[in-house]
């Protein structure tokens, strides 16, 4: 039997998300705790990003119709698009359910030389799906997604060397989470080809080039034939739930499609005009699926680096408030998420209630505590005894450094 906690159990009892009638199905609330568990996942996946040479852009939530029948969402998803009308228009809107057609026409604003390419975007945004009531389930499956999208658009020749770009962000993020992983190869259903744009040409040269790039890697990966998107082959990035179910994450999906339905181009080094090819990527993908796999893999016991709350400072009693206090402002100013249990509860209650927490550390502050000396332990019980409260704060700040 299965003793692991479901994620929804632990988003109440950690008070990291919440969900509301009035707001509705599929719709999740944030609470402080749980952004930010969201905003250092975020913050980590776009700094990867930058680091990679991609350029962060805005789009707005939602667009006119005709932007999603120029893309295919409008035929692929009709039944899942939420349609929006103008009251001040004659125009009819829909919330956006995917995000590549409005980087395409940042991408179309201008004249493009190769020597502009690769040109990388990335934005972390929502979109929305009207997802069926019976296939919702806490954050596994939500109405409103917020993805760390990007779109790269390159010439064919710069296309190996921008997928092994990815795949290299997606080993960085999935070592700093302590994750394993592996690719699934998403090919078309090559017995019903109807359900896809773009030409056989197209769909087997993409086909080729992906799985060269996932042989060339060296991680282990397996074909999947019909799960391809209608427009492209993808590298999903495959990882285990607590129950042993696969989900995918991250992913890269090489498209030649969409640039060539939009009519975008650059102009090559003979004044030639051709079409880019794009690339779509995302290193954890929706982050609410995401979080669902992750907070039942750790069963909310965060590693330092991501845990919402740091360090608990238990005071054995009123009396210690005031040095409690102290400590907390430094440990604050280290730059420390930390939480004071100021409360009228014994320390054994506090000890109890920051341990249900999985706060990682504690440090107790009572008639032998100063603000060089404190009493410190770990979420699992371990008890560290009398350490310097400086070197204790260095070595916290080591560790989250080194994403432990």
């Amino acid at each position: 039997m299965n003793s692991k906690k479901d994620h929804r159990q632990l988003g109440r009892e950690l008070d990291l998300f919440v969900f509301s009638e009035l707001v509705g199905s599929g719709l999740p609330l944030f609470t402080p705790k749980g952004t930010i568990l969201r905003d250092i996942l975020i913050g980590y996946s776009e700094q990867l990003q930058k680091e990679a040479g991609f350029q962060k852009v805005w789009i707005p939530h939602l667009a006119k119709e005709e932007l999603y029948k120029n893309s295919g969402h409008w035929d692929k998803f009709g039944n899942e698009l939420f349609l929006v009308k103008s009251q001040e228009s004659h125009d009819n809107f829909i919330l956006k359910p995917m995000n590549c057609p409005h980087h395409i026409q940042i991408y179309a604003s201008s004249s493009r030389s190769y020597r502009d390419l690769p040109i990388r975007y990335y934005e972390t945004t929502t979109h929305y799906r009207d997802e069926k009531s019976g296939e919702l389930g806490g954050l596994s499956r939500v109405r409103s997604a917020t993805v760390d999208d990007a779109h790269i658009f390159c010439t064919m020749e710069q296309v190996k060397q921008e997928l092994t770009l990815i795949i290299g962000m997606v080993r960085k993020m999935y070592k700093a989470l302590n994750m394993q992983f592996h690719m699934r190869l998403s090919f078309r259903d090559p017995k019903d080809k109807s359900k896809y744009l773009g030409t056989d040409t197209q769909w087997e040269l993409a086909q080729k080039i992906i799985k060269e790039v996932a042989e060339k890697s060296g991680h282990l990966y397996n074909v999947a034939e019909g799960e391809a998107a209608f427009y492209a082959p993808k590298i999903d990035i495959m990882i285990a739930d607590s129950q042993g179910k696969e989900w995918q994450v991250a992913t890269e999906q090489l498209d030649f499609v969409q640039p060539t339905r939009f009519n975008i181009s650059f102009t090559d080094a003979k004044g030639t005009k051709k079409t880019p090819i794009m690339i779509h990527k995302a290193l954890l993908g929706s982050i609410e699926r995401f979080l669902s796999i992750y907070i039942e893999h750790t069963q909310g016991a965060f590693p330092l680096w991501l845990a919402p709350v740091q360090v608990a400072v238990l005071p054995v009693s009123d009396k210690h408030n005031l040095l409690a206090l102290k400590l907390q402002q430094q440990i604050e100013g280290a730059n420390l998420r930390v939480e004071l249990y100021a409360d009228n509860k014994t320390v054994g209650n506090k000890i109890r209630e920051a341990t249900l927490q999985k706060i990682p550390y504690m440090i107790i502050i009572g008639d032998k505590e100063s603000q060089d000396k404190v009493s410190a332990r770990t979420r699992e019980g371990k008890d560290l005894g009398q350490i310097d409260f400086k070197q204790f704060i260095e070595s916290l700040r080591a560790k989250i450094e080194k994403f432990e």
